[in-house]
Formats: structure tokens, C-alpha cells, sequence
């Protein structure tokens, strides 16, 4: 399981060095492990979510699971706040007292990729996580109880499967739930590039968290293997199996703002991007893609330099940052408050937001204002939540989906890795 101690020690021990804006090398490499097939590249647009619901909250309190810090009372209070205005205002619009304010019900974090896994194949619609390392889905052998409308994978019905005998996974959260299960080996496809014996960590049991969201069948973790919790023997990723077979060792994120974005495998798009891309080195212990961003500005004010240590995170929706900074953005919006009731910074919908700037070594990313008004608290609320969050609680600096929305990110998995950005046309 991966601790608050750990974390500490990968923000203390972050890699800062000069920035390169030269691409890696991009090629055709030795197809080479006997794990992957003839195909070096794929592109796999995501694909929407139904019927999410949204809660700020609620998003905030996964964070401080995943990450395994302790949940304050005030966050789970919030969550029950939330939850329960959402559910007076669905009784409202079913009663037919108030009229619904259309909106976008999908926001931010309603994205899944698909994928297949096994002969015949069996498609599955997955969260891509480089926040962490395992790659597990809903099974044949989790409860029925914990399946509530998810896909789910049959290795009974794989040809190709074959159980990793004496091997367990389990991963434990900070309120006490945990998914645990068994590991079977198959062909796991990602677009057009297969690992052929692919760790697929089926689940036995699953947390809540997971259960009650029906269209996420589970995680793909690009992480670095290191963090991977099968046990006696960890287990690669998938990318660290596919990356000798692809045509150069990358893989490229182009997330969208209130629309399905992209994962690229193996090749850089230069269509995705504008100008050049800026590499930063990673810091892989204990196994995220931390880097140092060299500091930041609110709206047109001036740049703060500052090493600002923290992980791309494309599983977590929210970018939490240290307290000063969070502070010195929100305290040029009007009426905006860090509340324990709603469970973190709010403000009137009607306010208006400055952008944020950060920097990549010798260049910027700004994320503009639009994607910081994250979403109402509910439907028709005059109250909105922030994209922007503190990360004092949690003990690590998160650039989550807000941040890499605005960019196009390059994951390097060469030796020694690196992290790319870059900027590109953004939807307003």
C-alpha cells in the first residue's frame, strides 16, 4: 500500500534539473519481450460516462483514499451534504415542482477508454491511471452485490487466461475499504497494440467507491511498476510491457475539457500541439511521474517562481496544490470560500474567475478560468466548486485533470524518463 511516508519522501526526493524541448526519438524500436504484437502505436479516444452525478466532495474525498491519507470528518460530512441535495433536487424534478436548469451532468471526470482482454475478446470500459500501478477489473468472481451495472471480465471464458497461481492483489483505503482479488495472465489490447500475458488483477472484492459507479469496469494504472501491490511478485504495467514493442517508448495524453480527449501509445502527435514541447525530469520513487514545476502566476499577475513539487495524475479530477498558493488564487474571487460544509473552496457561480499560470521549466501552461469553474454544487445552484483545491491535508502537490486538460502531456519511458508538455488550442 502506498503511504503518506512515501509520498513525503517522493515530494523530498523530486528530480529538478534544466528542461529539454527535445522530443524523444521516435522510431521504430526491436519488437522484443515475446509480451507484445507487431503493432507499434495506438490512439483510443475516450468515450462519455452516463448519468454521473456530480459531487465536489465526493471527488475530493477519493483523493485522500487513493492516496491513502485519512479522511477529515468535515470532508465525509460534505460528501453527505452534497448527496443530499442532489437527491432533494432529483425529487423536485420528479415531483415536477421545479423545472430542471439544463446542464452539461458529465463535467470533468465522466471519461473511460476501451479496452479488450482475453480470446474471444471481451470489451471492458476502463479508467486510465497514471496515479497508480494496477491494472484490475470487475470479474466473474466479485460478489454479485458489488456489481451494479458493470462490465465485467470472465477468464472462465478466455481461452488465453491462465491463473498466476499463489499470487494476491489488495489495495486498502484511508475509511477502511479496500478491492482485493486474484491475478490471471491474458491478452490485454489497447487499440491496435496486444500484450499477450498481461497481469489482469480480477477482482474478488471491491470498495463502494467503485461499486456505485457503474460505467468505470476498472483501472489500467501507468504508473511505474513499482507501485504495483500484486504480491509475492509485483507485476508491470501495461505500458512498461508494451513500451519495447511500440514505436517509441511514450505514451501521450490529450485530455479535453467537457469532451473525449485521447490517449496516444507509442508515437507523438505534433497535430495536438503548438510550439515545442518542454521535458522535465521524473522523479519514479515511489513510482509517480513527479516532477517540479518552477512556479506560477494568477490571472495577468506576475509569475511567482517557486519549485513546486507534485504528480501528473490523469485518475484524479481535481489539482490540488500547497495552501499559499491555492490561497493567493482564490483571494481574487469575489464572495469565494473554503468551506467545510461543501468540503472545499466554493463560490458564487456568478463571480468571475482570473486563469492560472504554471511553469514547466523555461515555459508556461495556463489553465484558463472556465476549467477552474469546475461545476454547480447541483443542478441550478448558485454555488460553484473550484477546480483549484489545497493539497495541505493530503501531504501531496496533485496536478489532476484541470491541469492536464490544458496541455498536451508526453509520458517518457525512456532511461532515465522524463515528462513532456506542451501547449495546445483550447476549448473555452
Amino acid at each position: 500500500m502506498v503511504t503518506l511516508a512515501n509520498l513525503v519522501l517522493a515530494t523530498a526526493l523530486a528530480a529538478v534539473g534544466l528542461a529539454s524541448v527535445i522530443p524523444p526519438k521516435i522510431g521504430t524500436t526491436a519488437l522484443g519481450n515475446g509480451h507484445g504484437t507487431s503493432s507499434g502505436r495506438a490512439s483510443l479516444k475516450q468515450v462519455r460516462r452516463p448519468g454521473y452525478r456530480f459531487n465536489g466532495a465526493r471527488d475530493i474525498y477519493k483523493t485522500y483514499l487513493k492516496y491513502g491519507v485519512p479522511v477529515p470528518d468535515y470532508l465525509k460530512n460534505a460528501v453527505a451534504n452534497i448527496d443530499a441535495l442532489n437527491a432533494a433536487a432529483l425529487s423536485k424534478r420528479e415531483n415536477g415542482s421545479a423545472a430542471a436548469i439544463p446542464i452539461d451532468p458529465r463535467f470533468d471526470i465522466a471519461y473511460v477508454t476501451p479496452v479488450t482482454i482475453g480470446t474471444p475478446p471481451q470489451t471492458l470500459y476502463l479508467d486510465f491511471d497514471t496515479g497508480s500501478s494496477d491494472l484490475w477489473v470487475f470479474s466473474s468472481h466479485t460478489p454479485e452485490s458489488q456489481v451494479r451495472g458493470q462490465r465485467i471480465y470472465s477468464p472462465e471464458k478466455s481461452s488465453t487466461a491462465k491463473l498466476l497461481a499463489g499470487h494476491t492483489w489488495s489495495i486498502l483505503y484511508g475509511d477502511g475499504s479496500g478491492s482485493l482479488g486474484n491475478v490471471y495472465t491474458d491478452n490485454f489490447t489497447v487499440g491496435g497494440v496486444t500484450v499477450t500475458s498481461q497481469a489482469v488483477q480480477t477482482a474478488q472484492q471491491v470498495s463502494y467507491s467503485f461499486t456505485s459507479q457503474s460505467e468505470i469496469h476498472g483501472l489500467v494504472g501507468l504508473g511505474f511498476s513499482t507501485l504495483n501491490t500484486v504480491f509475492p511478485n509485483g507485476q508491470l504495467t501495461f505500458f512498461d510491457n508494451a513500451k519495447s514493442t511500440l514505436d517509441s517508448p511514450v505514451f501521450t495524453a490529450d485530455l479535453k475539457w467537457k469532451k473525449e480527449g485521447t490517449y496516444d501509445f507509442g508515437f507523438i502527435d505534433e497535430t495536438k500541439y503548438t510550439g515545442e514541447i518542454t521535458y522535465l525530469p521524473v522523479q519514479t520513487d515511489p513510482g509517480y511521474w513527479t516532477f517540479t514545476s518552477s512556479g506560477y502566476a494568477v490571472g495577468d499577475g506576475a509569475f511567482h517562481p517557486a519549485s513546486i513539487v507534485g504528480i501528473a495524475d490523469t485518475g484524479t479530477s481535481l489539482t490540488y496544490l500547497p495552501a499559499e498558493v491555492v490561497t493567493s488564487y482564490w483571494g481574487q474571487v469575489d464572495g469565494a470560500v473554503d468551506s467545510d460544509y461543501y468540503g472545499g473552496y466554493v463560490f458564487p457561480c456568478s463571480s468571475k474567475l482570473p486563469s492560472f499560470t504554471f511553469g514547466v521549466g523555461p515555459a508556461n501552461i495556463t489553465i484558463p478560468a472556465s476549467y477552474i469553474n469546475y461545476a454547480q454544487i447541483t443542478e441550478g445552484s448558485p454555488v460553484c466548486f473550484g477546480g483549484l483545491q489545497s493539497s495541505s491535508w493530503l501531504g501531496v502537490n496533485i496536478w489532476g485533470d484541470v491541469a492536464l486538460k490544458a496541455a498536451f502531456v508526453v509520458f517518457n519511458g525512456a532511461n532515465p524518463p522524463t515528462i513532456g508538455w506542451a501547449k495546445k488550442p483550447l476549448e473555452q
